[in-house]
């Protein structure tokens, strides 16, 4: 099986019920056919509702493993599709989570680089209807990544994906999340992907090392 976008999916912001309360979020995207205009920090048809937490220019893009989704359904007992963790790119046979953090992705007439783990928030808690899916979602080392665009183009459903450039380091960006959140005795482990961090992971990273 190749290495492919499986499906392409966009949401402007729409009301989200946490149970509590109401609140403006993206992450019920929809897939769309046709091609797609990858530029700046978006994809064309697609927002971030808070750009505090989510988005900008090294948040611009996140992709999940379609396989990482089928694991999550057989978790949960009912059936999940694209887009379903809020991904704008659904991807079969790649191995996100296990991306090295500066590594670079042909798709389309895109270029994309790999800057960061997903870190839950309840959002993500609030679309899948889980009590304790953040923590869940954490535990299960399946973060999906986080890109950057680093040239515009486009991209559409059933485009291949190829490995531009592949960093020397084997840091991933699961590793990223085991270290950071889970298991800090690992810290040192991150230094050789600290060039190719993005600015607020690296300051994360500094802060952890200083306080160990």
């Amino acid at each position: 099986m190749s290495a492919r976008v499986l499906s392409v999916n966009v949401a402007r912001p729409a009301p989200l019920s946490t149970g509590r309360r109401v609140v403006p979020s993206a992450i019920a995207k929809a897939s769309v056919e046709g091609p797609v205009a990858v530029r700046g920090i978006n994809l064309e048809g697609d927002e971030q509702a808070d750009r505090r937490v989510h988005g900008g220019p090294e948040q611009a893009v996140y992709a999940y493993a379609s396989e990482d989704t089928a694991w999550w359904a057989e978790q949960h007992g009912r059936p999940l599709g694209a887009g379903a963790f809020g991904e704008n790119l659904t991807l079969e046979a790649v191995d996100v989570s296990g991306a090295r953090v500066g590594e670079r992705w042909r798709i389309g007439t895109v270029e994309l680089r790999v800057t960061a783990p997903r870190v839950p928030c309840f959002k993500l808690e609030a679309r899948m209807g889980v009590s304790g899916f953040q923590r869940r979602f954490l535990h299960a080392r399946r973060p999906g990544a986080y890109l950057a665009i680093v040239r515009d183009g486009e991209l559409r459903a059933g485009d291949a994906v190829e490995i531009a450039h592949r960093p020397a380091h084997d840091v991933t960006v699961a590793l990223v999340v085991e270290t950071m959140l889970l298991d800090r005795s690992r810290l040192a482990e991150l230094e050789p992907a600290r060039a190719d961090m993005l600015p607020k992971l690296a300051g994360w990273y500094e802060e952890l090392r200083a306080a160990a």
